[in-house]
């Protein structure tokens, strides 16, 4: 099936979630449109399934995006001060990519590019990763890529989300569950001989559609359709206590990352003309000010609109009843059709 044939028909109930995710998110502040590292729209015309995001460390205020599958090896640069592509890169020494759905930069300048999608719902006895350098230049260009073969101790997995932790380079993978997902650590080396195990850590996560750590290591974050948790990071592969983060509503929610300084979380969404959204990095209580947020952040009860994910459209327990009334019901009318959207989804990859 075409992609042409295959969009149309998802369209309209992806178009639905959009409308339902849209009357949640804040209005874009005219003074942040035009700067980096703030929200913007994906302009290029070619990208229609953004499904991984990554802040360049070499170029500052651009992010690495690429398409889900059916694109080809390609990864493309865009400029968030105006929403266009700045770069195409086609990777070589791949093969044929089957179903890109993440992408993470690592501490040694590597762009690392997760082919671990399943459309199968896990029946492929491998999946991929694709390491490349981070290009000098920004320009449209062909980029030798190494290719790692990957498979989980305990069996095929469908995932969506790859991490390489900032300090140590290690990667780490997870799968894409309601119920029962888990994340995976790789070895402390890809090797490019042979195959490369990633076992699970013992940590379980839910409904993972892509992952960040912070700059410093300390924490991960972990999106998924209706949301996102942030878990500090015990080193060993084994999170603490899950914390509710404020995060957009945006249709088919595929990524996240954080900004090259650590200070915001982009999240972004699949389809055409695409929104990225800026989300202030949270003060957790005892950080800074005796606990107090800076002006200018951003909080799970920063008022209506503000998106939250458990609590959509933000402020329902700071405004009282009828903000969190809102909140929840906007969040049962946007579940509901997510839910709808991917059985369809479910279906016609499963047909392809």
């Amino acid at each position: 099936m075409s992609r042409r044939t295959r969009t149309a028909r998802r369209r309209p109930v992806a178009a639905a979630v959009l409308a339902a995710g849209a009357v949640l998110l804040p209005a874009v502040p005219a003074s942040a449109a035009s700067g980096a590292d703030q929200d913007f729209v994906i302009e290029d015309p070619r990208i229609t399934e953004s499904s991984g995001l990554a802040a360049s460390k070499r170029h500052p205020g651009v992010y690495w995006t690429h398409n889900d599958s059916d694109d080809g090896a390609f990864l493309y640069a865009v400029d968030s001060r105006t929403g266009k592509t700045v770069a195409t890169v086609t990777m070589t020494g791949v093969g044929e990519p089957r179903d890109v759905e993440a992408i993470s930069l690592g501490p040694d300048g590597n762009l690392y590019v997760g082919d671990i999608g399943d459309n199968l719902g896990g029946t492929w006895d491998h999946v991929w990763i694709y390491r490349l350098p981070e290009p000098a230049e920004l320009r449209d260009q062909t980029v030798a890529a190494t290719q790692f073969t990957v498979q989980y101790e305990d069996g095929p997995r469908d995932a969506e989300a790859l991490m390489v932790h900032p300090r140590t380079g290690r990667v780490y993978l997870a799968s894409k569950k309601q119920s029962g997902g888990r994340l995976y650590a790789g070895p402390e080396k890809l090797s490019a001989q042979g195959v490369n195990v990633f076992r699970p850590t013992g940590a379980d996560v839910d409904w993972v559609t892509d992952g960040a750590f912070s700059p410093d290591g300390s924490e991960l974050v972990l999106r998924s359709y209706l949301g996102a948790k942030a878990y500090d990071w015990k080193g060993d592969g084994s999170l603490g206590e899950p914390r509710r983060l404020s995060a957009p509503l945006l249709g088919q929610s595929e990524s996240v990352t954080y900004t090259a300084d650590g200070t915001g979380l982009m999240y972004g969404a699949e389809g055409t003309r695409s929104r990225v959204v800026r989300v202030d990095v949270e003060k957790r209580d005892g950080e800074g000010d005796g606990g107090k947020e800076p002006e200018g952040t951003k909080s799970p009860g920063a008022g209506a609109g503000a998106g939250g994910a458990d609590g959509a459209g933000g402020g329902g327990e700071a405004d009282g009843g009828d903000g969190k009334s809102t909140g929840t019901a906007g969040l049962v009318v946007v579940g509901a059709v997510v839910l709808v959207w991917l059985g369809l989804r479910k279906g016609r990859r499963g047909a392809k």
